[in-house]
């Protein structure tokens, strides 16, 4: 089982402290460090000090760390256009040496929106333009080095891009779809991707949306294509401890007021969180994704790494 740490900075977290984190789950073990792309919190704590771009911070993190991979769960479609987000995310996978997972979405939190004047289409639109947004940056990726791209849409237009720079790695970095929903989010993840999340469900939930996305992947012959198939993965929110009531004090954010839909957390001993971890490898997950909402609770990290790391397979 791959394991990789999940933040969500716009909780609250400076770069150096996000810094100290990566580092930390870097040396405990953890195959990688990936957080969410939010410019605002989601409930009244409004975050001091305040958001950092993600992949402002994950290109300042790919020149401080060695081995860990860096990603983003998941870039928001509407937050950056699909032409200078696949320059941006080819130099930062260079900087890394081809550490780089592009997890990418629709959009959905309007209230960060409509605060930074980001425009916010509605939903079917949304959806429209991030499938442009795949086809142009894996296009970008995969355009020989001398040609150019071209590409002319509903929402975007590229006449005779030089497709520069190319990332480390070949044909672009890993692609991370996701979601909870049922038709467009399965197709997209089949069409595009290399991994499909579900985020922080049950694992009947989860075993759900993994089959609607195998039954995309043969609507649309992935198969035929040559193409590896599509890494299942799963989040987990996360509040462990050694004691009941040291795992209960983490899990106090996790019933505060937000605008987060409902979710399905480990609450409990490190081996409450290895049983929910086989019971994922048993539906096809192939990698999960640890939410732990404290930056500043190194602990928890450490006594993940050192009580639930080592009772998993090999490959994290």
């Amino acid at each position: 089982m791959r394991v990789s740490v999940f933040t969500e900075p716009h909780r609250g977290a400076d770069y150096d402290t996000q810094l100290r984190f990566a580092r930390l789950a870097e040396a405990g073990g953890f195959e990688g460090f990936l957080r969410a792309d939010h410019y605002q919190s989601m409930g009244d704590d409004p975050g001091l000090p305040g958001p950092t771009d993600a992949w402002l911070t994950l290109a300042a993190l790919a020149r401080e760390t060695e081995r860990i991979r860096l990603g983003t769960l998941v870039t928001s479609a509407t937050f950056r256009l699909p032409g200078p987000l696949a320059v941006l995310v080819a130099q930062v996978d260079q900087m890394s040496g081809g550490r780089v997972d592009l997890g990418i979405g629709a959009g959905w939190y309007q209230r960060e929106h409509t605060s930074y004047g980001i425009p916010f289409p509605a939903v079917g639109e949304r959806f429209d333009r991030l499938a442009e947004q795949l086809e142009v940056i894996t296009g970008l990726w995969s355009t020989p080095v001398g040609e150019t791209y071209s590409f002319i849409g509903d929402h975007y237009r590229l006449v005779d891009a030089p497709a520069l720079p190319k990332p480390a790695q070949v044909p672009g970095p890993p692609i991370i779809v996701g979601g909870r929903g049922p038709k467009r989010t399965p197709e997209l993840a089949a069409r595009y991707a290399d991994e499909f999340n579900m985020p922080f469900k049950s694992v009947a939930e989860t075993a759900g949306a993994y089959d609607r996305v195998r039954e995309a992947c043969d609507r649309v012959g992935r198969a035929g294509t040559g193409r590896a198939p599509l890494v299942l993965s799963a989040g987990i929110v996360v509040a462990v401890g050694r004691t009941d009531a040291e795992a209960t004090r983490r899990a106090a954010p996790l019933h505060e007021k937000s605008a987060l839909p409902p979710e399905d957390p480990v609450v409990g001993s490190p081996a409450q969180l290895v049983q929910r971890i086989g019971e994922f490898a048993e539906i096809g997950t192939g990698r999960v994704h640890l939410r732990l909402t404290d930056l500043d609770d190194l602990d928890h990290l450490e006594l993940i790494a050192a009580e639930v790391l080592p009772q998993l397979d090999s490959g994290r």
